[in-house]
Formats: C-alpha cells, structure tokens, sequence
C-alpha cells in the first residue's frame, strides 16, 4: 500500500480502537506507519482524515449489514419471520464494528462544532436511506423517491435507535421479535387514511 492508503487504514484502526475525538495525528501516524506531515499532504488536516476513514468504515460496515440481509433473505421466504432474523443477525454486526458505532455517535455529537464533519454526515444521509431502503427488500438500489425515501429513513432511526440501546446496555437490547411486536403496535394504532 501507499501513504494514503496506509494513512486511510491507520485512522481505520484508530476510530476503532480510540473513538473520534480521542484520536490524534501522531495516533494515525504511528497506527499507520508513515509520518505526520503525511497527514497533512494527503489529507490537508487530521480531521479530513478521519472524516474521510469514518466514511470508507461506515460503508465496509453497510457490506456486514448487507450480508445479514442477505442471510435473512435466503433462509425464508416469510417476511415476519425475515424482519426477525434480520434485526437478531444485526447483533453481530453491531459486536464486530462495536468501535466504529460508537465513533459514529461521539462524531455525531461533535459535528456541530465540525462543519466539515457535519456536510460529510450530511452528503451521506441520502445515500444511506436509499442504501438501506434496498438492503432491507433485497434488491440492489431503489430509485430515488419519496417512498423509498421514507422507507430508508424508517430502517435507519430504527437502526441507529437499536444502536443505541446495544451500545449503552446489550442484554437490554430489543430483539427481532420485540421489534417486530412493536411495529405491529405502531402500525395498528396509525388510522388509515380517510378518502372522500
């Protein structure tokens, strides 16, 4: 690998291992290999740095989501049975990139005071909700529409809401099942449209 190649894979390592706001240049540097003023002609700043690891993470994470998915996909037909296996599959995920979901959060609290970090988090949003608008019908892209959209948005507050409660206490995490009654609660307490 090259310099920045290896810089991308230090900061990698290091949002995993120290967390967003805990991480310094000389951290990527040395987790790295290659030298501060590397940082600095690859990347322009630190900070660029880690935004640009946080992004590339986030999106090795989205393939681990996709092969829970997936998994779920081919092991039944039931969609019930599929949302279940779905959010008890992603209790791996979370395990595996634990580091990285709880760089997420602290970046997210700083990104008011980190504009770049903020339009980085911004950019992605769209990409996210469609991504995850597919990945939850086990298709390979959704077209950009309000539906899928919604549909997306739905997946990722309850996503990052399941996040959350995992990382703050496992064994009181939601599972499959309590989602899956949830949904039915919410969906049963919404009235239908009235047409006229």
């Amino acid at each position: 690998m090259g310099n920045r190649e290896d810089l991308m894979a230090g900061a990698k390592r290091c949002l995993y291992e120290k967390g967003y706001g805990r991480t310094t240049a000389r951290d990527v540097a040395t987790a790295s290999g290659v030298s501060l003023a590397a940082i600095g002609y690859h990347f322009g700043s630190k900070d660029a740095l880690l935004n640009a690891a946080m992004i590339e993470a986030i999106g090795e994470m989205g393939m681990a989501l996709g092969a829970v998915v997936n998994a779920a996909n081919e092991a039944t037909g039931d969609p019930e049975e599929r949302f279940v296996a779905v959010w008890e599959g992603l209790k791996g995920v979370f395990e595996e990139h634990r580091g990285l979901w709880a760089a997420q959060f602290e970046a997210l609290a700083q990104a008011a005071h980190a504009p770049e970090l903020a339009r980085a988090f911004s950019e992605a949003q769209k990409e996210g909700r469609l991504g995850l608008a597919a990945l939850f019908q086990g298709l390979p892209e959704v077209p950009e529409t309000e539906d899928e959209l919604a549909r997306g948005a739905f997946y990722q507050t309850l996503l990052a809401g399941s996040v959350a409660q995992w990382l703050a206490a496992p064994e009181l995490a939601p599972s499959g099942r309590d989602f899956l009654r949830g949904l039915r609660l919410v969906a049963a307490s919404v009235p239908e449209p009235v047409t006229r």
